[in-house]
């Protein structure tokens, strides 16, 4: 796709790609941007203005067909593959990461689990056995791994990035409060946990209940 979509755009997609799943869920075919609109508290011209940055999709008169939005938009996020994951980091944030199943049902499949704790190496995190971190780059020698999960200490994360994009991993999911710098080919997605609830500190404060 040639078009550049906007980051907010971008942002708006898992959530109409949760809520279309929830209609098929309960068994709703069809579905007008009004009907959404009022479900997800975002405006119907919004959510035409967003679709229509990757097709047309709807029918005037009919609405949306659910199944086929859905599909489509399955696709555009890429969840019509499945990938391969790794977490670095085996403590609290990254067992919660692993224990999580939705993620295996999204397509994304954790297949290894790191760190440097003596205690922690050899548990087994449903299903996975957590491997020293020293065997980290021989892991990566026989695997194909698509996402790095970064849930480490900041002080170690910039050798660990540094490590694992050496190895040719081009997807890093970070949970390190640090902002990595990486090669134009490789994708951060940062998670900033304390930005995020100061943020929710800002809105309960100041009383702006805005979406940003």
């Amino acid at each position: 796709m040639d078009k550049k979509i906007s980051l907010a755009v971008i942002k708006r997609l898992p959530r109409y790609y949760r809520y279309l799943g929830d209609l098929l869920d309960n068994g709703i075919t069809r579905i007008s941007s009004k009907d959404l609109s009022v479900r997800m508290n975002v405006t119907a011209s919004q959510i035409r203005q967003d679709l229509n940055n990757f097709g047309c999709f709807g029918q005037q008169g009919y609405g949306y067909s659910v199944e086929f939005l859905y599909t489509e938009i399955k696709k555009i996020l890429g969840l019509d593959k499945t990938y391969n994951l790794i977490i670095i980091g085996a403590g609290n944030i990254g067992q919660a990461l692993a224990n999580y199943v939705n993620f295996q049902k999204r397509g994304f499949n954790f297949i290894g689990i790191f760190d440097v704790n003596p205690r922690l190496i050899g548990l087994n995190i449903r299903g996975l056995e957590i491997m020293d971190i020293d065997k980290l780059e021989k892991f990566l020698s026989v695997n194909s791994i698509d996402i790095a999960v970064l849930t480490l200490p900041k002080n170690n994360a910039v050798k660990v990035c540094q490590t694992i994009i050496e190895c040719g991993v081009k997807g890093i999911w970070n949970f390190s409060h640090v902002d990595l710098k990486t090669p134009d080919d490789v994708i951060v997605e940062n998670v900033h946990l304390t930005d995020s609830l100061m943020t929710l500190s800002y809105k309960l404060s100041s009383g702006d209940f805005s979406d940003f």
